[in-house]
C-alpha cells in the first residue's frame, strides 16, 4: 500500500507495537494520528490523573516519533469523524491500529469498519495489548474459564511471542496536514489536577521495568504485600496506557530469572501471575461484557446495598477512624496510586464493613486511579465484593486491624499518611480507640465485629431469594 494510517489509542509507543510495525512493513508511507475522543474525555468516571498521564505518555510519543522522522497529527472529535478526515486529506488507503477490549470500544471500532469501508479504505485491528484473547484460552467444553488458577495453568503451557520490532526511520517526509497542539497540562480539557503522578511514557516505563527486573522481582512474592516497601512494578499505568507492552516485560522478565535460584524463580512467578490476572480480566470483560454494568454473579444484582453517602464520603477522604483505611486512601487521593494489597482491604471495607456497593467504590477509583483500567478495576472490586468471578467467598471478610498488623506491621505506611497518629508507638497505632489518652483522629465509622454479621445476613437473604426465583 502506499499510504497507511496508524491510529495511536492504547499503544502509545514506537517500540514492539503490532499494528505499527505492520503498518511499517506494508506500506511506503505510514501516518501516525491520535484522536482526543470526546466520548472518552466525557465519561463520567474519567480522572485528571489519567488525563494527565495520557498527556504525558503523548508527548512522550511525539518526542519519539519525531527523532523518526514522522509528525503526530492530533485531533479531537469523534473517531469516526476525524479518521474520515485524515484518511481524505492523506488520500490513506488503509487505517492499521491495535485492538481495545472494552465493550463500548468494540461497538466503536465495528461502526468505523463499515464506515470506512463504505469510503473503499481498508480498517485492520490486531492483537498487541495481550498475549492470548477471549477465544485463545477455553476450556475442554470450549467455554471461557470463569476461574484463575485452571485459567493461569494452560496460559503458562503457551508460547510467549517476542517483542515486536521496533519503528523504523521514515524514508520520506509526507506533507504536513492540520494538527492541533497537544494540551501543555490536563486543566486545558477540563480536568485540573489536584494529585501528584510518576514520570509518563516510554523511557520512563522502561527506566521501571529496568529497575524492577534488577533485583525487585527476585523477592516480589516475599515483600509485595506490605505498602511501606517499595517492592512492586510500578507499570501498570504505562500498561495501560501502552507505553510498554507485555511481550517487552516478559521478555525481560525471561532474561531477568535467567539462571536464578529456584526460591527466586518462585518469588518472581508471583509477579508472572499478576500479569496473567490482568489478562484474565481482560477474557472476562470480552467474554461477558455484562460485568461492566453489573455484577458477574447476576443473582448478587439484588444485593440490598446501603446508601449512605455519609459513610461513602469518609470513605473517600480517609476519615473512617480505621488507621490502615484511612492510610490508603489519603494516600490515592494524593498520589493517584493505591498499593494492592490496599485495594483489596479497602474494598472489602466498603462493601463488607460499610455494606456500599462495589460499583460505588468502582467508579472513584477509575476517577482517582492513575492506573485506572477498567477491566482490572472491575475485576479485582467484585472479588473483594463476592459478586464476580473466581471471587473471594462472601464468607471471607477482611478485618482491617488484622490486615493492618499483618501487612504494616510497625505502621511505617500509616505514619507517613495519617500523621495525627504518628505519635503512637509500635503497634498501637493500629488501634488509637484503645489509647488512654485522647486522640485527635475520628472514632470508627462502623464496628467491624458488628458488620461482619450484617454483612453475612445481607448476602444470604440474597441467596435464599435467587434459590426461591429459581424454584
Amino acid at each position: 500500500m502506499k499510504t497507511v494510517l496508524h491510529w495511536f489509542r492504547r499503544d502509545l509507543r514506537v517500540s514492539d507495537n503490532t499494528a505499527l510495525a505492520e503498518a511499517s512493513r506494508r506500506s511506503e508511507v505510514v501516518r501516525p494520528l491520535f484522536i482526543l475522543d470526546d466520548d472518552i474525555l466525557g465519561a463520567p468516571d474519567m480522572g485528571a490523573a489519567r488525563v494527565s498521564f495520557l498527556l504525558g505518555t503523548l508527548r512522550s510519543l511525539q518526542r519519539n516519533l519525531a527523532a523518526l522522522g514522522y509528525d503526530l497529527i492530533v485531533r479531537r472529535g469523534k473517531p469516526e469523524e476525524e479518521l474520515l478526515k485524515v484518511c481524505r486529506e492523506i488520500h490513506a488507503e488503509a487505517v492499521f491500529c491495535n485492538r481495545d477490549y472494552e465493550p463500548w470500544c468494540v461497538s466503536r471500532d465495528s461502526r468505523i469498519f463499515n464506515l470506512l469501508n463504505a469510503e473503499g479504505i481498508g480498517f485492520e485491528i490486531f492483537k498487541d495489548a495481550v498475549l492470548w484473547e477471549e477465544s485463545e484460552i477455553l476450556t475442554k467444553s470450549g467455554t471461557p474459564y470463569t476461574v484463575f488458577t485452571p485459567y493461569s495453568k494452560v496460559w503458562k503451557t503457551k508460547s510467549v511471542p517476542p517483542p515486536r520490532p521496533a519503528l523504523k526511520h521514515a524514508s520520506t517526509k509526507p506533507k504536513k496536514i492540520a494538527s492541533l497542539e497537544l494540551p501543555a497540562t490536563s486543566d486545558a480539557l477540563g480536568f485540573p489536577l489536584n494529585q501528584s503522578i510518576p514520570e509518563a511514557g516510554e523511557h520512563a516505563a522502561r527506566e521501571a521495568l529496568k529497575k524492577f527486573m534488577a533485583k525487585p522481582v527476585l523477592s516480589y512474592g516475599r515483600l509485595r504485600d506490605f505498602p511501606a516497601v517499595d517492592a512492586t512494578s510500578h507499570l501498570s499505568a504505562h500498561l495501560h496506557f501502552g507505553a510498554m507492552n507485555i511481550r517487552t516485560i516478559l521478555s525481560s522478565l525471561a532474561a531477568a530469572t535467567k539462571g536464578v535460584d529456584p526460591l527466586s524463580r518462585t518469588q518472581a512467578d508471583v509477579f508472572l501471575n499478576e500479569l496473567i490476572w490482568r489478562e484474565f480480566y481482560i477474557q472476562i470483560m470480552t467474554n461477558f461484557p455484562y460485568v461492566m454494568k453489573g455484577s458477574f454473579r447476576r443473582e448478587c444484582d439484588a444485593l440490598a446495598w446501603s446508601e449512605n453517602k455519609e459513610h461513602f464520603q469518609r470513605w473517600c477522604e480517609g476519615q473512617t477512624g480505621y488507621p490502615i483505611i484511612d492510610a490508603a486512601m489519603r494516600c490515592l487521593n494524593a498520589t493517584a496510586w493505591m498499593h494492592n494489597r490496599l485495594r483489596m482491604i479497602v474494598a472489602m471495607f466498603l462493601t463488607k464493613d460499610l455494606l456500599i456497593s462495589w460499583q460505588w467504590g468502582e467508579r472513584y477509583f477509575m476517577q482517582k486511579l492513575v492506573d485506572g483500567d477498567a477491566a482490572a478495576n472491575n475485576g479485582g472490586w467484585q472479588w473483594s465484593a463476592g459478586t464476580g468471578t473466581d471471587a473471594a467467598p462472601y464468607f471471607r471478610i477482611f478485618n482491617p486491624t488484622s490486615q493492618a498488623i499483618k501487612n504494616d506491621p510497625d505502621g511505617a505506611f500509616i505514619r507517613k499518611w495519617v500523621p495525627e497518629l504518628s505519635h503512637i508507638e509500635g503497634g498501637r497505632i493500629h488501634e488509637p480507640w484503645k489509647e488512654s489518652a485522647p486522640v485527635k483522629y475520628p472514632g470508627r465509622i462502623v464496628l467491624h465485629e458488628d458488620q461482619r454479621s450484617r454483612w453475612l445476613a445481607m448476602f444470604q437473604k440474597c441467596k435464599s431469594q435467587s434459590a426461591k426465583v429459581a424454584e
